[in-house]
């Protein structure tokens, strides 16, 4: 009890801090209006906004004002792709996908004004819900977490790019695979983190600091994005707005365990190594269709799966920052972009950590989610009028500002080189269906892996028993190769058949 209240007492001063900083709001306002202007604009993305953001602010200000920018265009850009979902019936980001199949339905009743007081009510709940875990089990994985030796993170570093990998494959698990394994590839380039020797780097002097974390997130998000934003221009009706936007207070009491239980499903998704929050939405609008006794009501403008959707997405920001904050693996694309700005700021997450970091984190997102509440509910018509910029007109601006994103890091031409290069190597791959998040996921972890695996083999004088001497390497152990083992052919045929005979 007392652990709780001395965590609650950190929380109270760290929030108090933020409140009387008149700075703090105008940075809030900034990115959270950032993020919903991203958001809402097909084609970009929570992952973007953030990344662009890491560009620009990432170790040029203080890290409380980097984090505010960061998680409040992280917050913004989540709830503001509920805007074309319900009125073009075009998902805004891949988190808000989910979102179109009940929101579109109620804008074309007439109803569109209820729908989106709807979501941004559901976006609110859903981020406290997060945050609140965020704030509970981080401290309890934390406890766990300082026991964690170098065979125990290598083997963490290696089960979240194979997960990543698995979770975001779109056919092939093995293509998810290799693109983490290419990720990680490129995370050995530079000088060696133990025997500080060139490694891989060819003569080439830029390459002795490996490869930049920003230029490699601009790249692999931000490049092939605007490449297919531009050979595929989405056009849809835009909806007539009916209604003003206000929040349903009796829906939410209704379907009180509806928002509940999708916040608990958007948590424990986020906390999954780089699935995000489009897994997140579809899943949680899955099981509510599945338990619901209106469940032949979805998809044709049911206000219990816009709830299902729109809390889950939404609870997964605060799940997604539990094992990049405890573990150093970034539970979502967006997370991952923002792991690069603890990077670059020389901020290791992990069980070594400073807590009041964390206590910041959680500060942040509580003001940021009112932030983006009231900004939904009475500025909601300028992101409406924000839809009608056509693609054409802002993809090249955000092609603009990408690049000067990179070039503002290093400062060095060799940054756009990079961007560039990734940037087409990503599109390619995205054109082969195989995933990038786990590439970008890769390159963060690639670091931490070949330096604690290597440790780890110097210490036991290559002794590979190491990793299954100790019970949590064992136990890390297991699952790498469970989760490998359980996507060859044979055990996928075994489970089918024993799920048959359980039917």
């Amino acid at each position: 009890m007392d652990f709780v209240l001395s965590q609650l007492a950190g929380f109270g001063h760290a929030f108090w801090a933020l409140v009387i900083d008149p700075v703090t709001y105008l940075y809030l306002v900034a990115s959270v209006f950032l993020g919903i202007a991203f958001g809402a604009l097909p084609g970009l993305t929570a992952t973007l906004a953030v990344t662009i953001l890491t560009g620009f602010f990432g170790n040029k200000i203080p890290l409380d004002y980097a984090l505010i920018a960061l998680l409040g265009a992280y917050v913004g850009a989540i709830y503001g792709g509920s805007y074309p979902s319900i009125l073009l019936n075009i998902p805004g980001t891949a988190a808000s996908a989910a979102t179109a199949m009940d929101g579109h339905p109620l804008a074309k009743a007439g109803r569109g004004g209820e729908a989106l007081g709807l979501t941004t009510t559901a976006s609110f709940i859903g981020t406290v819900i997060g945050t609140f875990a965020l704030l509970i089990f981080v401290w309890v994985l934390l406890l766990i977490s300082k026991s964690i030796a170098s065979p125990e993170k290598a083997l963490l570093a290696l089960f979240g790019i194979l997960l990543s990998g698995t979770l975001m494959s779109e056919d092939l698990v093995i293509k998810g695979w290799i693109a983490g394994l290419i990720g990680l590839a490129m995370a050995m380039v530079g000088l060696d983190p133990l025997l500080s020797e060139p490694r891989y780097t060819f003569g080439w002097s830029y390459l002795m600091s490996g490869f930049q974390v920003v230029p490699v997130l601009m790249g692999a998000f931000a490049v092939p994005q605007i490449i297919e934003g531009l050979r595929h221009v989405e056009m849809g009706q835009l909806a007539e707005l009916k209604g003003r936007i206000l929040p349903n207070w009796q829906a939410m009491r209704r379907y009180l365990p509806t928002i509940t239980r999708s916040g608990v499903i958007g948590t424990g998704v986020g906390a999954l190594p780089g699935v995000g929050e489009d897994v997140a939405g579809w899943v949680s609008y899955g099981v509510g269709k599945t338990v619901s006794k209106e469940g032949h009501k979805f998809g044709k403008g049911s206000i219990e799966g816009l709830l299902s959707s729109e809390t889950a997405n939404n609870a997964c920001i605060g799940g997604a920052l539990i094992p990049l904050l405890v573990l150093g693996i970034p539970g979502s694309p967006p997370a991952a972009a923002l792991m690069g700005a603890f990077k670059i700021n020389n901020v290791i997450p992990g069980p070594t950590i400073d807590p009041e970091i964390i206590l910041r984190v959680v500060a942040i997102l509580v003001l940021a989610s009112f932030t983006m509440f009231i900004m939904g509910l009475f500025t909601a018509r300028i992101f409406i009028r924000i839809l009608k910029i056509p693609q054409t007109i802002f993809l090249p601006v955000v092609m603009v500002l990408t690049a000067i994103g990179s070039f503002s890091v290093g400062g060095g031409i060799n940054d756009l080189y990079l961007m560039l290069g990734v940037g087409f190597v990503a599109y390619f791959m995205n054109l082969m269906k195989y995933p990038i998040a786990p590439l970008v996921i890769g390159v963060i972890l690639g670091s931490l892996f070949d330096e604690t695996f290597r440790r780890s083999l110097f210490l036991s004088d290559g002794d590979l028993s190491v990793f299954v001497s100790r019970p949590g390497a064992a136990i890390l152990v297991a699952l790498n190769l469970a989760l490998i083992l359980s996507q060859l052919p044979v055990a996928k045929r075994a489970f089918a058949r024993m799920k048959g005979k359980i039917a």
